[in-house]
Formats: structure tokens, C-alpha cells, sequence
């Protein structure tokens, strides 16, 4: 909100009140800020549900008795992310809340937990062609008159998206501890290995499993809800939205059916559910409110603009995946600041006869390595509230490794540039 304010001062300091005011009632008219608020509050309800009536504990006890080591337990994390690709609001939620009582066992702090998640959220669903991802790109590359079709081009741009495939290696060689803890995430891993892998600033409670010693319900009072999450969420063209409701009322018959809840103490469960959601959906719209404020400033453009003339066909998609990056975890905006860098960057790509399906990867790269760092991204957001740690304890902690991730990244694209 800070960098926003002052975006608004910068704009008119006289009216900068009145331009807040319109601004924010421009994002909460959006739709896409609209969608991302139920969808995030109903998974919300979902997960406090499963929590609630033992479905997590089952998981936990079937998966449990198969995995016997911390680094099973943090492959196992990577495996579920790769498997759950439709969607990284799909992924961020349902795997750390179905692994962190896992993960627990083996004292792995959830700043690590949130590490495995968020790296197999954006930069795996980039890479599948029938992702909420490519569907988006794809049609904005299609607008943007892309010979052929846009999710072909799409498609032929996977093999360049380096940073995802980087991203998810490095992740792997971190689950399997060929890449030892470094800065922040070794600090937190000291503190779990002492038997507290909940940090200190994690204080919402309602998402968090707690073994009352119980039997836990049939694993199908698990797997059904979340098949069902999966299956419609595909059925209806990658709609997560509607997917987590057909999930939700699934779940509400299962509950009723076999009385494991009262008709009243499930829908107080969903409702406290959804609550737990309205900090990080707090700084989601934050994050959207700097978007608006910089979109108005024209940042994008003037950076765009400004890094032209260093641009050569060789050099061209490594200034593209540092320049985006940086505006995309600049800005926390990972689909549309590409709405509106696609017309300018893909006309100067052709112009200079550069290969495009590398600078199309070269984009959705820094897109997705946006949503992997941005401190007060969807996804890190998202990923922190499911694991059981606060947004900056996550960023912070995954920061070295994407750091790492993007200067891999940014030199294969150096060299791919003068193949």
C-alpha cells in the first residue's frame, strides 16, 4: 500500500485521495479481483471443512505409513505439484493443506513446506498446455497476431520457458538435499529441527490440523472431495471457481450423509473457513490497487521503452526475462502486465527477425518467475496462508533459491539468443 500511495502523490498530490478512492473501487469492480475473492474464500471453507471433519488426518495417516524419511516426505510435497497442474491457486492450497501434517513428522519448518509448494505452482502450470496458464497466454498471443494459432505457439515456446524448467530442477535437488539450506531457510530449519516448524508470525489457527487421537474417517472422505476439486475444475475449461463449488457441495453431502458434523457446525466451519482467507485476499487487492497506480504512471511502457535500444536478436530474450521479471515482481501483476508488454515486445521481436517461440518463453518466463518471487504475489501469498507461515517468512526464505533460479535462467537465455 506504501508503493501505491506514493504512485498516487506522483500522479496529482492534490487529488490524491479522491484518485485512491476511484482506484480502489475500480479494482474490487474488477472481475478478475472478484473471481480470485471467491475462489480464494471458498477454498478457504474447503480446506477448514476437511480440516474439521479428519479428511487431512486420513491423508496423513494412508501417506504416512509409506514415507519414512524428511526427504520422502519433501519429494512426495514435489510429486503432488507436479501431478495438481490444472491450476497454481489449485496447487498452492490443496497440497500444503494435504502435506504439512506430513511434513510436521519430520520436523521441515513450513517456510520450506511453502518453498516446495509455490515452486511447483506457476512455473509447473506454465509448462502443460491445458493450464489455466496457457489458456490465458495463449489467447493473448492470438490477439496479438502470432502466425498460426495461439496455443500452437504456445506450445513450441515450452521448450524456452527456462525459468520454469530451472525452477522446478532446483526445487527437486532442495526436496532431495543435493542443495543444501541457505540464509533465511536455514535459520527456519534450525528452529523446526528444535521441534517448531510453525514460525513465530504465523498466528491464524483455523487452516491448522490438530490430531485429537480419534480414528480418522474413511480416505475417501479425502480423495472424493478432492477428485471432484480436480475433475470439474477440468470439466469446465480450467474454472477453478467453479470447480472448488461443485468440491464444496461434495463435501457438505459426504459431511451430512455420514453425520460428521452438525447442519450448523458445517457451515460455522465454512464460514470460519472463508474468514481465514481475508488477510492474504487482503493483500492480494493491495497488490492489484499498485498495479492500477502503476499501469497509470505508464511504468511498464517507459521501462519497455527505455531498454530498446540496447536490444540486438542476440541479446534480445535475455533483456526480455530481466526486464519483465523485474517489472512483473515489481508490480505483482503476472498476466496483465503482459496484456500490456505483448504489443510492444512481440513487433520488435519480428522486426529484428529474432526466434519467437524463445521470446515467447522468454515472456512467460518472467511471468512465472513474478509469481514465484513477488512478495505479495497470489501464489506466495496463497502457498504461505496454506503452509502455516506469513507472506514475507515464505518470500524470504524462497528468495536465494529464485534468485539462483533467474540468473540460471537468464544466462541459458543469453546463450540461446546467439544459437
Amino acid at each position: 500500500m506504501t508503493g501505491a500511495i506514493v504512485g498516487l502523490l506522483m500522479i496529482d498530490p492534490y487529488n490524491a485521495i479522491s484518485d485512491g478512492a476511484d482506484t480502489m473501487l475500480t479494482v474490487l469492480a474488477n472481475d478478475t479481483v472478484t473471481w480470485i475473492i471467491l475462489v480464494c474464500g471458498l477454498f478457504g471453507s474447503f480446506i477448514a471443512l476437511l480440516v474439521k471433519t479428519g479428511g487431512v488426518l486420513s491423508f496423513g495417516a494412508a501417506l504416512g505409513s509409506r514415507i519414512r524419511t524428511k526427504n520422502q516426505s519433501l519429494l512426495a510435497t514435489w510429486v503432488l505439484g507436479l501431478v495438481i497442474f490444472v491450476d497454481d491457486y489449485l496447487n498452492a492450497l490443496t497440497i500444503s493443506a494435504s502435506m504439512k501434517k506430513i511434513t510436521d513428522r519430520f520436523n521441515i519448518s513450513r517456510e520450506k513446506l511453502a518453498y516446495i509448494v509455490d515452486s511447483t505452482a506457476a512455473p509447473v502450470c506454465v509448462l502443460v498446455p491445458f493450464s489455466t496458464w496457457a489458456v490465458f497466454f495463449s489467447g493473448l498471443l492470438e490477439e496479438n497476431g502470432i502466425p498460426g494459432n495461439g496455443i500452437s505457439m504456445y506450445i513450441e515456446a515450452i521448450p524456452y520457458m527456462f525459468y520454469a524448467w530451472v525452477a522446478a530442477a532446483i526445487v527437486a535437488m532442495v526436496a532431495m538435499g543435493w542443495i543444501p539450506d541457505i540464509g533465511p531457510m536455514k535459520t527456519a530449519e534450525l528452529r523446526a529441527a528444535s521441534g517448531q516448524t510453525i514460525p513465530d508470525d504465523s498466528t491464524d489457527t483455523t487452516l491448522e490440523v490438530e490430531d485429537t487421537g480419534k480414528t480418522p474417517p474413511h480416505l475417501l472422505n479425502f480423495l472424493l472431495p478432492m477428485f471432484a476439486l480436480v475433475f470439474f475444475t477440468w470439466y469446465f475449461d480450467t474454472d477453478i471457481l467453479r470447480g472448488v463449488i461443485v468440491a464444496l457441495l461434495v463435501l457438505f453431502v459426504m459431511i451430512l450423509a455420514q453425520r460428521l458434523l452438525s447442519f450448523n457446525d458445517t457451515f460455522d466451519t465454512a464460514l470460519e473457513g472463508f474468514k481465514s482467507m481475508l488477510l492474504p485476499l487482503g493483500t492480494l487487492v493491495a497488490g492489484f490497487f499498485l498495479k492500477e497506480v502503476n499501469d497509470t504512471l505508464g511504468l511498464t511502457t517507459f521501462v519497455i521503452t527505455h531498454v530498446q535500444p540496447i536490444m540486438t536478436p542476440g541479446l534480445l530474450p535475455m533483456v526480455i526475462f530481466l526486464t519483465m521479471a523485474f517489472l512483473a515482481f515489481a508490480t505483482a501483476s503476472f498476466w496483465g502486465l503482459f496484456a500490456v508488454a505483448m504489443p510492444i515486445v512481440l513487433p520488435l521481436a519480428v522486426s529484428m527477425d529474432a526466434n519467437m517461440p524463445l521470446v515467447v518463453g522468454a515472456l512467460i518466463s518472467a511471468s512465472a518467475f513474478g509469481s514465484h518471487a513477488c512478495f505479495y504475489g497470489d501464489s506466495t501469498v496463497l502457498s504461505a496462508q496454506g503452509s502455516g507461515c506469513s507472506p514475507m517468512s515464505h518470500a524470504l526464505t524462497q528468495l536465494p533459491y529464485v534468485l539462483i533460479a533467474a540468473s540460471i535462467s537468464a544466462l541459458i537465455f543469453l546463450a540461446a539468443g546467439y544459437l
